[in-house]
């Protein structure tokens, strides 16, 4: 099913960056959070086929608005803001917080977040933000997996002691864990998959 599907109609839709601004469409939305240059962008572009949808900056820490990526008008693809780049201002990094919690929180169409993909970096594992946002998502039941980003990074013992400890982290609480890397493909179907599913 996912492999004959053209994304050729995404669109970038709105760039919010307060939360007033976000879309009143009543269209499933399927969100990605993460850490600064965890591969957000990245991902967007390579799921959707398309070379530069997703702006893919090599300074990390450059997306700072909640960006609603209109797919084929069935539903968004919701970029958060990145967190945890300490090199930020605090009042740009509290401007994100609040944006995300935002998202979250003040989101007219908060039954329609169907899923959020959390990403990790599988070199990096799971960080102190990252284990706030995964407890959060917890508490607030929504659904969620987590995408292991920049598998490519790692050799195969490495990546399977990886995502090894991915797995048995706490924080995670039995989530589902997708390996991607965006630069060989691995794991793009199985991303596919649980977007298409989560947006019926």
């Amino acid at each position: 099913m996912a492999s004959d599907l053209t994304f050729s109609e995404a669109r970038l839709a709105v760039s919010a960056g307060d939360a007033r601004q976000f879309p009143a469409s009543p269209v499933p939305q399927i969100a990605l959070s993460g850490r600064s240059n965890v591969g957000k962008s990245s991902l967007i572009n390579k799921i959707l086929g398309r070379k530069a949808l997703a702006r893919v900056s090599g300074a990390p820490g450059k997306t700072v608005t909640v960006n609603f990526y209109d797919v084929n008008g069935k539903f968004y693809l919701v970029d958060l803001p990145g967190y945890g780049f300490a090199k930020r201002p605090a009042a740009e990094k509290a401007k994100w917080s609040a944006l995300t919690d935002g998202y979250f929180t003040k989101n007219r169409n908060i039954d329609r977040v169907r899923l959020v993909l959390q990403l990790v970096d599988l070199k990096v594992g799971v960080t102190r933000d990252d284990e706030m946002m995964l407890s959060f998502l917890s508490a607030a039941h929504i659904p969620f997996l987590v995408v292991a980003t920049k598998t490519d990074k790692l050799g195969v013992t490495a990546k399977s002691a990886a995502l090894a400890a991915l797995a048995a982290h706490p924080a995670l609480d039995g989530a589902k864990i997708i390996p991607f890397s965006a630069l060989t493909g691995e794991g793009k179907s199985e991303v596919l998959g649980a977007i298409l599913s989560a947006a019926k």
